[in-house]
């Protein structure tokens, strides 16, 4: 159902923003139009540069530091989203951009997507679970029996780990009790 959602909304998006320029072209004019429409992009534009420069250095911090957390990556994806819909000419499509792209809508829009996601993954749980059953005690994913050991098909070959450190002292200590049998 949403993959058709999603391909209705895609054809269906450029028909509105034409309908909503010319509503708006009808109202103030065609060239304040042109004007709201460039002064839109350009102010579009500046605020995904400052935001998105505020998003990808909390995102570098928090990657430096070594603990990935969810609102850095979600605001770093949300205002590159919203940039790309700034970019494109059209009111709705602003409209939506800057949700996403200004600071104090951002949270609400990350907190929107994050329950949606949610939802929509608890759901795909419930349908995996009726489709392959949880798995009981002693469950192996490839279908072994849980103590046994089995050898993989083919010919096996017997051999040791040696460590790249080891390797050089033993080569010379191999040499030299071939030198000393001579």
């Amino acid at each position: 159902m949403l993959p058709l959602l999603i391909l209705l909304g895609i054809l269906l998006l450029p028909a509105l923003e034409i309908f909503v320029i010319i509503q708006v072209g009808g109202a103030i004019g065609a060239w304040p139009t042109v004007g709201l429409l460039v002064a839109e992009t350009v102010l579009g534009a500046w605020l995904v540069r400052r935001e998105g420069r505020r998003a990808w250095a909390a995102l570098h911090d928090t990657v430096r530091t070594g603990a990935l957390h969810d609102r850095e990556l979600g605001d770093a994806a949300l205002v590159m989203a919203g940039g790309m819909l700034l970019l494109f000419p059209g009111f709705v499509t602003d409209f939506f951009g800057l949700l996403l792209v200004l600071p104090f809508t951002r949270p609400l829009v990350r907190r929107g997507l994050s329950s949606f996601a949610g939802r929509r993954l608890r759901a795909a749980e419930e349908r995996a679970a009726t489709v392959y059953p949880p798995p009981g005690p002693g469950f192996d994913p490839f279908g072994r029996s849980p103590g046994r050991v089995e050898t993989p098909p083919g010919p096996v070959v017997r051999g040791e780990v040696i460590h790249e450190d080891v390797v050089d002292q033993d080569v010379v200590k191999e040499d030299d009790d071939t030198s000393s049998r001579a």
